[in-house]
């Protein structure tokens, strides 16, 4: 982003702190809580108090990395892209393996800062994500519900518990693949 003069190109403030947590996540996945302003504004182009003009300290900045880690947006247009038109067990398949992902890079993120109890309550409380995200895979199942012995939405769910059960390290020590995921819950909820 710098320009002839060696300087980053102005941005809105919005923009700035969007950049700034983009170049953060790498640096924390790295090297934890002891990444230094000078690593973050190294990566992002710019000079070190350019952090602190939307930033008031490097705390704030790491819990906006954080909170971006939970955003579901990411999360629901990867869902979004599944489409209903892939047979139930191929979509399910997928669908799990964002949420895997999804659950791989927040865990990562957490072990790195040491917030064994989840995310600091002030970097991003949940607004409804874990709602917004069943509301995807629920659209995900919903074309086959006749065939199915419970709700979408309940499927949903089911499938959102069975996906953190089988993936956290810390609740397993035997992950479950996105195969055997679907696998545990489609066989149980098939009409027969």
């Amino acid at each position: 982003m710098p320009t002839r003069s060696g300087r980053a190109r102005p941005l809105p403030p919005d923009e700035r702190r969007a950049a700034l947590v983009a170049a953060t996540l790498p640096l924390i996945l790295e090297h934890g809580n002891q990444v230094t302003t000078r690593q973050i504004a190294q990566a992002s182009g710019v000079a070190e108090g350019t952090i602190f003009r939307v930033f008031p300290d490097k705390q704030s900045l790491i819990y906006a990395a954080v909170a971006s880690t939970f955003d579901p947006l990411p999360t629901l247009e990867a869902l979004d892209r599944v489409g209903t038109d892939p047979p139930l067990d191929d979509r399910l398949v997928r669908a799990v393996e964002i949420l895997q992902d999804r659950i791989h890079d927040a865990y990562r993120l957490l072990t790195m800062l040491e917030m064994r109890s989840g995310p600091p309550p002030h970097a991003g409380q949940d607004d409804g994500r874990q709602a917004k995200i069943v509301a995807g895979l629920t659209t995900l199942v919903a074309p086959d519900a006749e065939q199915l012995n419970r709700t979408p939405a309940e499927i949903a769910k089911l499938l959102m518990l069975v996906t953190l059960a089988g993936t956290i390290p810390r609740l397993t020590d035997t992950p479950l693949s996105p195969e055997e995921i679907v696998s545990v819950l489609l066989d149980g909820v098939r009409k027969r």
